[in-house]
């Protein structure tokens, strides 16, 4: 979407001023359907940062996400212009990956169809 759908935003700023985890969201992105829970950004990154520092390969950027410059913000006055999944997974044929859920990052621009609710997949 080249403008940003004005509900979406919205439920974005909803989770951040909550700093709720539990709102249920599937998008459309790329063509690519992405399913989960999304959660507060500063929570988000938390997390990634969590994982980052716990590899050997991969600690030194966990730096990224908890440090250094941070930009507008949701608080800062400014609307939120990301969906932050966790818990979330990429919806391909009768599997959902990963998973166990991964952690995503959406531009909310880019999102060209969603609704309410986690989806999954069953071949029962």
């Amino acid at each position: 979407m080249s403008n940003p759908d004005e509900l979406l935003v919205a439920i974005s700023a909803a989770v951040e001023t909550e700093r709720s985890n539990q709102m249920s969201l599937t998008v459309v992105v790329g063509g690519a359907v992405i399913t989960g829970r999304l959660a507060p950004e500063a929570v988000w990154r938390e997390r990634v940062a969590e994982v980052l520092r716990d590899s050997d390969r991969l600690g030194p950027f966990s730096d990224v996400f908890t440090g250094g410059p941070r930009g507008n913000r949701p608080g800062d006055g400014e609307a939120p212009t990301h969906l932050h999944f966790h818990l979330a997974r990429i919806l391909q044929g009768t599997l959902g990956i990963p998973e166990t859920g991964g952690m995503y990052r959406v531009a909310i621009k880019d999102v060209s169809a969603w609704t309410v609710g986690d989806l999954s997949y069953s071949d029962r």
